[in-house]
């Protein structure tokens, strides 16, 4: 049952006020005591022709011996609700029991399809550090479009293309060497790029023979793509050993490359519109209007740069998929890139662009590190990864030596624990790596909620022979027991503003408050105790239950896994 929906229907039968100025106006009181909800008078009285108290007043009297409203309490020019707990916790248990998995889910994406461009690494380069970030909120916002019902398409916008393959293959044509790649391909592809550019800086004429390497692959000479797409199937499968660990799945690999032959039409169309003009030798669109630099189309020898094939890629995704949204995950320095993009394809009255959104991110900052892959010094992701894993290793060797699947529960708990980190503030925010903060068992951290979650599976596992599902959830509504039931209905709120805001911090921020909530539950609520009567331990074990689901769900859409004990 829909308890705000049920006060808002009241009060609509008895002011007469639209649904949607009441429902908005309806507030969550800033402290539990003074209700679960409370509704503003002050809307009532230039109709009522009476001050807000009065209306309060006489208002509250209209709610006596309601079945649903244990009380209403005027409080000022305010209408403090407070729920019927039993009736509440009731109604709530039930429905979550009834829908274990797709708690929190809702059909306002039922027919709509979302596009989320997210990790994007560059072939033959290193998966870094950085990467994290557009991966994990990328893959993040795919599961929770998921859970409101969207269908969704994960996109891998590989950095496949471009003047780099040109210098890559020069490099590989003078120091390659296949044996020694196949080897290890990223850390070999990333040494022979490194000393290109060293040996540039001494013969600048690479630069020259860099430039005809690429104009071989953009003409299709046969040597130079062959080398090209070797170096592409070398690089996915290293990428891919890092997208197994994180359990992200993508499903399209179109980088750059592929919409190389789709960017004529795109200056053909904005030519047409008369939207292109030149500037320096350069065909541009300008954007002086808006403040931004022009748009470059093409380049004054004649080349389409990245912006070109960004716009093609999205007339091809629009064609292909008929997007309602098209959501690029790409960190924050590219932000001005993305209005000017977008700024032309509504200059080409493309009006399906208007479901393009740029959700941009900060910066990861390690200490001491400069993550160039030009000069090499770069922290790849795979090691950051595994450092974590070893650390949580240890500090379950440590304070649980005799703890079944260690090595599993490691992986699930370090690689939780980084993406929290990346994920348990807005996205805007710079990350400071710190490896105390992330894996603190008792602070704001997955191992935290985890651990949340594993305690309560630990006593429902005691309480095996307990059948728990006909709980008279009366039993279970102390004030302790009562906020905790509230956490939980507040679920479906979190994923919404998730999805409306693009930021996952939503639900990250929720299952930690649901966490505490559970935490301070489970010390002050006896469960298993002897003298804790049968029907008590049934409705607090119901409520332990629905937790545990909810966490379980919760973490699920940060891409976190959880562990049934630790």
């Amino acid at each position: 049952m829909d308890f705000k929906k049920y006060v808002t229907d009241k009060l609509k039968e008895l002011t007469g006020l639209d649904e949607q100025v009441i429902s908005s106006s309806l507030e969550t009181p800033p402290d539990e005591k003074m209700g679960d909800l409370a509704f503003p008078c002050f809307v009532l009285a230039k109709v009522m022709r009476k001050a807000p108290p009065i209306i309060a007043s006489e208002l509250a009297q209209k709610f006596e011996n309601d079945e649903i409203i244990d009380k209403a309490q005027a409080a000022g020019g305010y209408l403090n609700f407070f729920f019927n707990r039993a009736k509440y916790a009731s109604e709530l248990i039930s429905a979550i029991n009834r829908a274990p998995e797709a708690w929190g889910k809702s059909d306002i994406g039922e027919g709509k399809t979302v596009l989320v461009e997210y990790s994007s690494p560059n072939i033959a380069k290193p998966f870094h550090i950085g990467h994290l970030f557009s991966t994990a909120v990328g893959n993040s916002l795919a599961r929770i479009y998921k859970h409101l019902g969207y269908n969704v398409q994960s996109l891998n916008h590989l950095g496949d293309w471009g003047t780099q393959f040109g210098k890559l293959i020069c490099a590989y044509k003078r120091w390659g060497d296949k044996e020694v790649i196949e080897k290890d391909p990223i850390n070999e592809l990333l040494k022979i790029y490194v000393k290109f550019h060293e040996e540039a800086a001494d013969n600048p004429s690479l630069e020259d023979e860099a430039r005809e390497y690429f104009k071989r692959l953009e003409d299709g000479d046969e040597e130079t793509t062959s080398l090209w797409s070797y170096f592409r199937e070398v690089s996915l499968k290293e990428f891919q050993r890092v997208y197994d660990m994180l359990g992200v799945k993508f499903d399209s690999y179109n980088g750059e490359a592929f919409y190389s032959d789709k960017m004529d039409e795109v200056v053909d169309i904005l030519r047409k519109k008369g939207l292109l003009v030149e500037s320096e030798g350069a065909q541009v669109v300008d954007l002086s209007d808006k403040n931004m630099p022009p748009c470059i189309i093409l380049k004054s020898d004649g080349a389409t740069i990245y912006a070109t094939r960004d716009i093609a890629a999205a007339l091809y995704r629009h064609r292909t998929y008929n997007f309602d949204k098209n959501i690029y995950v790409v960190g924050n320095p590219q932000a001005l890139h993305f209005k000017q993009i977008f700024e032309v394809m509504r200059r080409a009255d493309w009006e399906w662009s208007e479901g393009c959104t740029h959700v941009g991110f900060g910066l990861v900052k390690l200490p001491g590190k400069n993550m160039s892959t030009r000069h090499g010094d770069v922290v790849f992701l795979e090691d950051v990864l595994n450092e974590s894993i070893e650390k949580t290793r240890e500090i379950i060797e440590k304070n649980s030596p005799d703890m079944e699947d260690k090595d599993e529960k490691a992986k699930k708990i370090g690689i939780g624990a980084i993406l929290y980190t990346f994920l348990k503030n807005s996205r805007d925010k710079d990350i400071i790596f710190s490896w105390d903060s992330m894996l603190d068992f008792e602070g704001e951290s997955a191992p935290y909620c985890q651990y949340g979650y594993a305690r309560g599976k630990s006593i429902l596992r005691r309480a095996a022979d307990i059948d728990y599902s006909d709980a008279d959830m009366s039993k279970a509504v102390s004030d302790d027991e009562y906020t905790l039931i509230k956490q939980l209905n507040s679920f479906s709120s979190a994923v919404l503003d998730a999805a409306d805001k693009n930021e996952p911090f939503y639900i990250n921020r929720y299952v930690t408050g649901l966490t505490k909530a559970f935490n301070k539950f489970y010390n002050t609520c006896p469960i298993m105790k002897s003298d804790v009567d049968l029907e008590t331990k049934k409705a607090r074990l119901a409520l332990v239950d629905a937790v545990c689901r909810v966490i379980k769900t919760a973490l699920y859409l940060l891409g976190i896994e959880t562990v049934e004990s630790m």
